[in-house]
């Protein structure tokens, strides 16, 4: 009996184990022994790698006669690989200083990545050094990321300008109050991204009023009250790059910066408090929406548009859309860098090469199957090179009336305004909305049953509280970030503090609410 229940235990594993075999024989390409690698590390889904990988290996060969393996690392979103490059090159640096017989000390991980000591030794022995991660790339992930690891040090200059400076005669150096690229080369923007709303057109027709959502502030409506999907600030860069640019809209349309920030984190908590999930990823945004759990949440264009040709694939027509909010988003790039210490250092540059080729924009822009397009999946993303929204290109874009290049649909962004304010900006997201979902969300559901915000003032007045004004944000930012004179405990008890001071404020709100105040 044992005999035959372990021949049934094995037959059963092997049958179970044998999808999994064939598609890892599948889905791994193989290479010969001396093939060139590339280590990159990003935030890109498993359908985005497969094609760089497919399209690289190819242009690769064409150009150098070899073989080119891509080493992907995904160890999270953008604010945790942020995260990660942080902590390695603090690690990194230490261990190259101790085998110089140079003691480390503590103050120095506040020194040697801080781009105002530039005239202190320790700052400058790490950029004049080669110390690196094992690491050549960093992809994607938004320019302000990019730019402060350039800052930091931890980037070095690509050297595209110099290999192919006819690449540039198409790619702005600016758009949109954006850097597209940085002319030292220390991050380069391969695609273009916008924020947006992307509704679900069955959940919408479902509500009170089923017109669809055109601005930001129509994601704060009290009819979108549980029927909204948004990520987590502190987990994805992506999606606090959202809220920024919602701050600044209501900044641009407010005509002045103090009241514009108060209106913009007064509408976030209304679109938190109408929030259904928070997800740890802006790309499950889209997902959920998609399948019908909310009717609507904040997405990135590509994400958008993928789920809106897999919906059209699917249906017959697509029953998702991606809405651009008219004159409410602002045109970023999503970059690439190579990092200090690059390994695999010409393999780097080649791959870097390749994204800002014509070879490389086509395969981001074009639809999967058409001449220069991805072989499988469409990537949906825009490309930087202004001439591939040609008409001659038209017929083979993923969209082809898409174009973040058109002036309408945009506000030029200012990052004197909110940019220095990006970390403080999802604290307050996390102390104000997060934390206080609950009590956020009870408040909001009060005002909503009491007739809107109109007929309780008393009641909006509490919920609008917020913990400093603009002009003390700069304060509020430094109080946050730890040193010697504010240690971790200190910065915890402020955050603890404002998320208590919410806390209150809500209950009040709910109470005031509910007695029609």
């Amino acid at each position: 009996m044992w005999i035959r229940l372990l021949v049934c235990m094995v037959l059963l594993g092997t049958l179970l184990a044998l999808p999994f075999y064939f598609r890892h024989q599948e889905e791994l390409p193989v290479f010969s022994g001396d093939a060139d690698t590339v280590v990159v590390i990003c935030a890109h889904n498993k359908t985005v790698r497969d094609e760089y990988e497919k399209a690289f290996g190819k242009w690769y060969k064409e150009h150098f006669g070899r073989e080119v393996r891509i080493d992907f690392r995904t160890p999270g979103g953008t604010s945790d690989i942020t995260r990660y490059i942080d902590d390695r090159f603090h690690a990194e640096f230490r261990y190259f200083l101790e085998e110089k017989g140079i003691p480390w000390q503590k103050e120095y991980g506040d020194i040697f990545n801080d781009p105002r000591q530039t005239s202190h030794w320790i700052r400058q022995e790490f950029l004049n050094s080669d110390v690196g991660i094992g690491i050549d790339v960093f992809a994607g992930g938004g320019t302000f990321e990019h730019s402060r690891l350039a800052g930091n040090g931890y980037a070095v200059d690509g050297g595209v300008a110099r290999r192919h400076p006819e690449y540039f005669l198409t790619i702005p150096e600016k758009f949109g109050g954006d850097n597209i690229y940085r002319k030292d080369g220390k991050y380069y923007g391969v695609v273009m991204s916008t924020f947006g709303i992307f509704c679900n057109l069955d959940r919408v027709n479902e509500l009170s009023c089923s017109r669809l959502p055109e601005r930001w502030s129509d994601l704060g409506d009290g009819r979108f009250f549980n029927q909204v999907v948004l990520a987590d600030p502190t987990k994805s860069g992506s999606a606090n790059k959202c809220y920024e640019i919602i701050v600044q809209q209501c900044m641009a349309d407010a005509g002045d910066p103090a009241r514009g920030w108060d209106n913009g984190l007064n509408l976030l908590k209304r679109i938190f408090a109408n929030a259904r999930t928070i997800t740890d990823s802006a790309s499950k945004v889209v997902g959920d929406v998609g399948k019908g759990e909310a009717a609507a949440g904040t997405a990135i264009d590509t994400y958008g548009f993928t789920e809106e040709l897999w919906s059209e694939k699917c249906f017959g027509q697509s029953r998702v859309r991606y809405i651009m909010p008219r004159g409410g988003t602002a045109v970023g790039a999503d970059p690439v860098q190579i990092l200090r210490g690059a390994p695999n250092r010409k393999t780097a540059e080649a791959f870097v090469d390749f994204l800002l080729s014509p070879e490389g924009q086509k395969l981001h822009a074009f639809r999967a199957g058409t001449p220069g397009g991805p072989e499988k999946t469409t990537l949906s993303r825009a490309p930087v090179r202004r001439e591939l929204y040609s008409e001659e290109n038209r017929p083979y874009l993923f969209k082809s009336d898409y174009n973040p290049y058109a002036p309408e649909n945009t506000f030029d962004y200012r990052p004197e305004l909110t940019g220095r304010y990006y970390s403080l900006l999802r604290q307050v997201i996390k102390s104000l909305m997060l934390d206080p979902h609950v009590e956020m969300q009870r408040a909001w559901q009060a005002v909503i049953a009491a007739g809107g915000p109109e007929k309780v003032p008393q009641a909006m007045a509490e919920f609008n509280k917020l913990p400093f004004a603009y002009a003390a944000a700069g304060q509020a930012a430094k109080s946050l970030k730890i040193s010697k004179e504010n240690p971790a405990p200190a910065v915890a008890a402020t955050l603890r503090q404002w998320s208590e001071e919410a806390r209150s404020n809500y209950r009040r709100a709910e109470k005031l609410a509910r007695e029609g105040k």
